[in-house]
């Protein structure tokens, strides 16, 4: 990856709105985290935006990542949530009448958030707004057309639902929005009306911090594995689309082919949980698969874990099973990060990480093929050497190729070009 050029000499530092569309965990808020970390603070004043206090918060008010933090409790995370607090599971059991009532609350609280939004943006007199997620880049898209402020559109996703897709269409194609930065080329292809806006912006980690001598293993002290464990390993929200049903049951098919001494010897491991705002609780079915399939003692899935690194740096096998179209995984540059071989199904932007028989293996995903995913473990099981070739090629691609300190500068540089007017 080659840096990029010196950035040209600005009057003063960019004021840049920066709204990330929810307040719980996900790889989008993480992503802001190091894209401000590593932004030039001495051009950029960085205002960000949540719903509401919570996981992302907490990350983002490490000193220096932002210059002021707000919170806009009328941006809606959830259609049928409650009027004063993020939705939980509970939520979605209450009477349909209860639920049209919100329902329509929240369509009234999200047009008084917008004009309060507008208003912040006039008043703070801002450059730019920066547009991370996919309520986000509705509202940014909007708030540029009313005040004049551009936006970039930092989009991690790969499709949106049917009635907004007008909407959505005609707001990417609109003057306010002035560049649509994606993470994966899976997700280049909503736009392809205003392709002249688009740049494919892979997303990146901090091959620093995730560095395998940089953190203290725990998995086999935790859990009371012994030391020749071999552990294959996930982490990552619970949900069916992720395919953590499909790695059960490839767990399962692999051990069959394996030799007695290591099956005794093999884990999986699945860290992570299922968001409040689905129902149902996909780790608990999880749970029952494992159950069901005779596996408890060899596949645990033992829920969330805010600090992932020291537990997947004792992964022998990462395994990222998404089975949608999945734009660009953080769990993938994780592993990779971290020295990893990385099993996943060709899906959405999984081949633009992983290069199949040298940083992991690439599986057929449409659709998913469970005995291509059991035989690709097995294989990694059986070959340590195998593991370690790999396993060094995806550090070398996260330290090449997804590294976040150029990943921000790149932005950085598109958020100044769409100020600036300068060409691409």
């Amino acid at each position: 990856m080659q840096p990029p050029a010196p950035l040209p000499e600005l009057a003063r530092p960019l004021r840049v709105l920066f709204i990330n569309d929810t307040s719980r965990n996900g790889g989008p808020g993480r992503t802001l985290y190091y894209i401000l970390k590593f932004a030039d603070a001495s051009r950029m004043h960085k205002t960000v935006l949540l719903p509401r206090p919570g996981v992302v918060s907490e990350l983002l008010s490490e000193k220096g990542i932002a210059d002021e933090l707000l919170f806009e409790s009328d941006l809606v995370e959830n259609i049928v949530e409650p009027w004063d607090r993020a939705i939980e599971r509970e939520d979605f059991e209450v009477a349909p009448p209860k639920k049209l009532l919100r329902a329509a609350g929240n369509v009234f609280r999200g047009g008084r958030g917008f004009f309060r939004l507008a208003k912040l943006v006039r008043e703070g007199r801002y450059d730019a707004i920066f547009c991370n997620g996919t309520t986000a880049c509705f509202a940014g898209g909007g708030l540029s057309a009313v005040t004049g402020v551009p936006s970039l559109w930092h989009c991690f996703y790969t499709s949106v639902g049917a009635p907004i897709r007008p909407l959505h269409s005609a707001l990417a194609a609109s003057t306010g929005v002035a560049s649509i930065c994606c993470v994966s080329r899976a997700t280049t292809v909503l736009y392809p009306h205003c392709p002249e806006k688009v740049h494919l912006t892979h997303d990146a980690i901090d091959v620093v911090e995730f560095a395998a001598g940089n953190t203290e293993p725990r998995i086999r002290e935790e859990f009371g594995w012994p030391a020749d464990a071999i552990v294959v390993g996930s982490q990552g929200r619970i949900l069916p689309k992720k395919g953590y049903f499909e790695f059960v049951r490839a767990a399962h098919k692999s051990m069959t082919m394996l030799d007695e001494g290591l099956r005794r010897r093999v884990r999986f491991i699945a860290f992570g949980d299922t968001p409040q705002d689905v129902v149902p609780d996909h780790l608990e079915e999880c749970r029952a698969l494992v159950r069901d399939l005779g596996l408890e003692g060899a596949f645990a899935f033992p829920g969330f874990r805010s600090d992932v690194k020291p537990y997947v740096r004792e992964f022998d096998v990462s395994v990222v099973p998404s089975i949608y179209e999945d734009p660009l995984p953080r769990a993938v540059l994780e592993a990779m990060a971290l020295g990893k071989p990385v099993c996943v199904f060709d899906v959405g932007g999984m081949g633009e990480m992983v290069r199949d028989g040298y940083n992991g293996a690439l599986i057929p995903g449409r659709p998913a093929d469970v005995n291509g995913l059991a035989e690709a473990i097995a294989r990694y099981v059986r070959d340590p050497e195998l593991r370690a070739k790999h396993g060094a090629a995806s550090r070398h691609r996260a330290e090449t190729e997804f590294d976040s300190r150029p990943h921000a500068a790149r932005l950085q540089r598109e958020l100044e070009r769409i100020v600036l007017g300068r060409s691409p």
